[in-house]
């Protein structure tokens, strides 16, 4: 009852035979074969020895009185069933915990985080240990690496109670004396003492041997790295780096496909030393959209044509995404590193666009505390995007032609950025304690050579708390906000008062690491678009003569799946979210979360404002090698709203964008067994939402 029974049968090795895997359980409903099924066979003499391993185990844990029987009961000419009896018995209990110091060298605040043995709980050996490592390392934090910490334990055996107490001796501070390096061949000693964090002169600190150890795994050039302290008795430490050297350069090359995208093939190299110095260069291509023209519509392709009207040829042009970087780490310091780039991309949707973009970056980052950075970025892009007016007027909020005109030609959009990221979370895959918080402030102006122009920022921050014994309390928000500069227009030249933003710059909710009771950026400013075809068959009153934009959105036989609801984004976001994780079954976890979420927009005043919603929602976790697997249901609450509709008609002889006089009530979600279908929102995604 005190204790975790899937950590006491651990403790034995005794064991039930059992599936090899949870995934491969049906198949061990119907087979016992060994591929599938673990057969476990009675060890006597092992059996015999497990009743001791469990009084063990509960020893270890501050139960010294338990006792444990077994009862073997056959089941077949060849099967048993063996029980543990445990009886637990009273605990040890902590009276007291005190610790002391030969002289103040950490604080109370300090100690009070690193002694996990308190009072009025069983006397935890574990946990007694645990303390003592937690404090020598705090000692050794502050450098006094040879500090001693004993621990005196007390126990009254009538009472049934123990005093623990620990006794700090800190000793003198040490320092690295010299920096001895061994096993490398072609990469040179400088660049290896570079890449430390910790130098001759310096205190002997642990954090700083391990983030030493770390930068040298982290530049890719060695197998192994360790950096050992052979056993010295004075304050005066000489470390020893020893290495193992991994290839310098790397190649990687890949192909795959898509139902909407077709073929696709990527290349990367990657030189961890170029010219030296640690210096990384990284090239990158990949080329996708390959045999459109001929796949289009066949075996599992979508046909895609149905959705182009005209110049079917520019979007199903083979797309290309190519960069060319190069990375210094230590520029004039350790803790600073210098990037710059070279990049050019073709981009298409069919029937909606083709972005196309060159340009280059130069990024200065500085480590201020340990996983601590901060970045200035510069990046100059030439931009155009070729699309119909549809494209332009849902996202960009404007549709007047000579608005349109300007926004097709070559545009500049060149920000400067500086940006901060603090990272204090115990795992980088599915983090269960810590936080992790970022900001980011960007500006775009003629001073910065950029035809958009305007003002943004964002935070991030996701905090992360122990529930239990495996579980996790997590909670995320998400702020943003960007203003566009008066000057846009003009340096646009677009013929507009209007607050031109790209889309690329402005914010979207919804999503499976946004709300996920809403698709992937759906919750927002929104306005719908309809085919006029389809406008004039189904409102009898919408014949042809008549001017489109008098016709009907709401006619009882339009459908809302005729609709096609576009998100406008925002200058403003807000997201909110909670989520408790607790295990399952093995590697599986459960999920059960809420996410809120606003965004709102003043690009035009004639178009929706704002949108807000509260979404729960549950979910699973399987946790693999590569991140958790996960599978989220987001619960949508199914609000309507009145929203404005985009359809396409002819004007002086060029077929152009019209805004519906009438606007119409619209939802996602149906009616009846159907409409609760509607509101459950799936994601499958790799990788926890924040």
């Amino acid at each position: 009852k005190s204790v975790d029974v899937s950590e006491l049968r651990k403790s034995i090795a005794t064991d039930a035979s059992h599936c090899v895997s949870a995934i491969l359980r049906p198949l061990c409903w119907i087979t016992q074969s060994p591929y599938v099924f673990k057969h476990e066979y009675l060890n006597q003499d092992e059996f015999e020895r497990d009743p001791l391993r469990a009084r063990v185990f509960y020893w270890k844990r501050g139960f010294r009185e338990t006792q444990v029987d077994t009862v073997v009961t056959k089941k077949d000419t060849d099967k048993v069933a063996i029980t543990f009896n445990v009886t637990e018995g009273p605990p040890t209990m902590v009276t007291a915990v005190d610790v002391t110091q030969s002289f103040e060298v950490l604080t109370d605040r300090e100690i009070a985080r690193r002694v996990v043995l308190g009072a009025n709980s069983p006397l935890n050996l574990i946990r007694l240990d645990s303390s003592r490592i937690f404090l020598s390392q705090a000692l050794w934090d502050k450098g006094y690496a040879d500090a001693l910490v004993d621990t005196v334990i007390t126990i009254d055996t009538v009472s049934k109670s123990a005093t623990v107490e620990f006794a700090l001796d800190p000793r003198s501070k040490a320092t690295v004396s010299d920096i001895i390096v061994e096993g490398n061949e072609n990469i040179s000693t400088r660049v290896i003492l570079n890449s430390l964090t910790i130098h001759p002169g310096d205190l002997f600190k642990r954090s700083e041997l391990l983030r030493s150890q770390r930068a040298l795994y982290e530049s890719n050039l060695f197998r192994r790295a360790a950096i050992e302290i052979p056993r010295q008795n004075d304050s005066s430490k000489v470390l020893v780096v020893k290495v193992q050297e991994a290839p310098q350069r790397e190649a990687r090359a890949s192909a795959g496909f898509s139902t909407v995208d077709f073929f696709q093939v990527e290349g990367r190299f990657t030189h961890y030393n170029f010219f030296g110095g640690a210096r990384r260069l990284e090239a990158a291509a990949a080329a996708g959209n390959l045999f459109a023209s001929s796949l289009n519509g066949k075996f599992i392709f979508k046909n895609t044509f149905e959705n182009v009207r005209s110049n079917r040829d520019r979007y199903f042009a083979p797309t290309f995404n190519a960069s060319l970087g190069l990375r210094q780490p230590w520029f004039k310091s350790y803790e600073n590193e210098l990037g710059v780039g070279l990049f050019a991309h073709r981009r298409s949707a069919p029937g909606i666009y083709v972005d196309r973009g060159f340009g280059s970056s130069t990024t200065f980052t500085r480590e201020v505390l340990e996983r601590a950075f901060a970045s200035a970025t510069y990046r100059f892009e030439v931009n155009r995007v070729d699309a119909g007016d549809i494209y332009f007027c849902v996202n960009f909020g404007v549709c007047d032609e000579g608005t349109l005109d300007a926004l097709r030609r070559n545009q500049q959009l060149s920000p400067f950025t500086i940006t901060t990221s603090i990272n204090r979370a115990d795992d980088p895959l599915s983090p269960s304690q810590g936080y992790r918080a970022s900001a980011n402030l960007e500006h775009a102006s003629g001073f910065t050579v950029s035809d958009f122009r305007y003002n943004r920022a964002t935070g991030d921050l996701a905090v992360y708390r122990r529930f239990r014994q495996r579980g996790t309390l997590a909670g995320h928000l998400r702020l943003g906000w960007i203003r566009a500069l008066a000057s846009t227009a003009g340096a646009l030249g677009a013929p507009t008062d209007a607050a031109l933003l790209h889309p690329r710059k402005r914010f979207y909710a919804g999503g499976s690491r946004s709300v996920r009771g809403y698709g992937e950026n759906q919750l927002g400013p929104r306005v719908l678009t309809i085919a006029s075809s389809r406008l004039r068959e189904e409102d009898p009153t919408c014949v042809e003569g008549v001017p489109i934009v008098s016709c009907s959105p709401n006619v009882e036989s339009l459908d809302r799946l005729d609709f096609e609801a576009r998100p406008l984004g925002g200058n403003f976001v807000a997201e909110l979210s909670a989520e408790l994780r607790f295990p399952a079954w093995g590697q599986l976890f459960g999920a059960v979360f809420i996410d809120a979420g606003y965004v709102s927009q003043r690009t035009n005043p004639d178009l929706p404002r704002r949108r807000a919603a509260v979404t729960p929602g549950f979910g699973a976790r399987y946790r693999s090698p590569v991140g958790p697997i996960r599978v989220d249901i987001g619960i949508n609450p199914g609000l309507a709203e009145t929203l404005p509709v985009v359809t396409d008609a002819m004007v002086d002889g060029e077929r152009r964008l019209v805004t519906l006089t009438e606007r119409r009530r619209f939802s996602t979600v149906g009616s009846g067994v159907r409409g609760i279908l509607d509101r459950l929102v799936l994601h499958l995604s790799i990788g926890e939402a924040f």
